[in-house]
């Protein structure tokens, strides 16, 4: 079985051309569309959205990367985004869009802590890495906690033990 490789031939179109799909059942919360627009500010467009041409409608139907799409369209208003074209009927486009969808994967506890403690050790605040990392000042604290490492806690203000008070 031969692989192809779509992603050598990345075009620039119209993104009025771009239309969503009807099926796509992937949402992103709030934070993770921050998340996506502070990783285009900082890196750029870094993955053309994957689509398949339709040339009754002569238009490019998404099939994974609507949220790239969004962002770029709605926030970033370009008027041509990269794309890539794949030859799928509607059911192997279905099935490429949840796979797309699940392939990402989730990051473990234990490696975004370790991450997050890098960052500290390398000079990043907790609130850089919260910012540049999508996570609420709460979550990058957990994290840390998670390492066991004591010097992520070194300048770590601590609030006052809490005391029981009488009925």
């Amino acid at each position: 079985m031969g692989i192809n490789f779509p992603c050598l031939n990345v075009k620039l179109v119209s993104s009025a051309q771009v239309v969503y799909n009807d099926y796509n059942p992937n949402s992103v919360a709030p934070s993770e569309m921050k998340l996506l627009i502070h990783s285009i500010q900082e890196d750029g467009v870094t993955q053309p959205i994957v689509t398949f041409y339709d040339d009754v409608a002569d238009k490019y139907i998404v099939v994974d990367g609507a949220h790239r799409y969004k962002v770029l369209t709605q926030v970033f208003k370009l008027t041509q985004i990269p794309i890539v074209v794949i030859e799928k009927n509607i059911k192997e486009r279905m099935a490429s869009t949840i796979r797309h969808n699940r392939a990402r994967g989730e990051h473990t506890v234990d490696g975004m802590s370790n991450i997050v403690a890098e960052l500290y050790i390398l000079g990043w605040t907790d609130k850089e890495i919260g910012e540049h990392l999508g996570m609420e000042k709460d979550e990058v604290l957990r994290l840390k906690q998670n390492t066991g490492l004591a010097e992520v806690f070194a300048n770590q203000e601590f609030s006052e033990a809490w005391e029981i008070r009488g009925e």
